[in-house]
C-alpha cells in the first residue's frame, strides 16, 4: 500500500508565491484622508499641567516675504466650504477669508468688505502674491492674489475656498498691499 503523497516542491513555492501576493493585497478597510493628521494628545498626568497653545508668529513681517507667507497660509485652507458670515475654518465668505488668513500671520484686518478696502496702501502698480484684490461697483468681494492673474477666494454659496481666475470676478476695482 502507498504511503501517503507528498505536495511536490513545485506547488509548495507556488502556494508560497500566491499567499506572499495576497497579503500585500490586504487592506484594512479605511478610507485614505488626503492630509496627514496629528496624533491625539497624549494623556497628561496631573503633575504636569498642559502649556498654553502658542499663538501664530508670522515667518516675515513685510514686504514681498509677508505676501509669501500669506499666499501660503491661504493655500492651506483650499476646500473650505463657502458660508456667509463666515471667518474660521469650518466655513468662510470672502471677508473672513482674508481677515482669518491675515490674522493668522498676526495682523488683524477688519471683518468688511469695505472695510478692507479702506486698509493698506492702495496699489497702483503690478499686484504681488498677498496683495488684495477687490471688485464689484460698489466694491462687494476681496480676494488675495497668488500671482499669474490667480486669486484666492471663497466666493459664494455652494463653492468652496479656491483658486480662481480674476478675469472671471470682471474689472478689478482695487487692490492693497497689506501691511502698507
Amino acid at each position: 500500500m502507498p504511503g501517503p503523497s507528498r505536495p511536490s516542491l513545485a506547488f509548495l513555492a507556488g502556494l508560497a508565491a500566491v499567499s506572499a501576493a495576497l497579503a500585500g493585497c490586504a487592506s484594512t478597510g479605511a478610507t485614505p484622508a488626503p492630509f496627514p493628521r496629528p496624533a491625539p494628545p497624549a494623556a497628561s498626568s496631573p503633575a504636569a499641567p498642559a502649556a498654553p497653545a502658542a499663538a501664530p508668529v508670522p515667518v516675515a513681517t513685510s514686504g514681498r516675504d509677508m505676501g509669501y507667507v500669506v499666499t501660503g497660509t491661504a493655500l492651506a485652507l483650499r476646500g473650505v466650504p463657502y458660508r456667509n458670515g463666515g471667518h474660521d475654518p469650518s466655513g468662510f465668505d470672502c471677508s473672513g477669508f482674508v481677515s482669518y488668513v491675515f490674522g493668522q500671520n498676526g495682523l488683524p484686518l477688519p471683518r468688511t468688505v469695505s472695510e478692507l478696502y479702506r486698509t493698506g496702501r492702495q496699489v497702483n502698480g503690478a499686484i504681488e502674491p498677498g496683495d488684495l484684490v477687490f471688485f464689484g461697483s460698489p466694491i462687494h468681494h476681496v480676494g488675495i492674489y497668488v500671482g499669474n492673474g490667480q486669486m484666492l477666494d471663497a466666493p459664494h454659496t455652494g463653492t468652496v475656498v479656491q483658486i480662481a481666475s480674476m478675469s472671471g470676478e470682471g474689472a478689478i476695482a482695487g487692490a492693497a498691499r497689506v501691511p502698507g
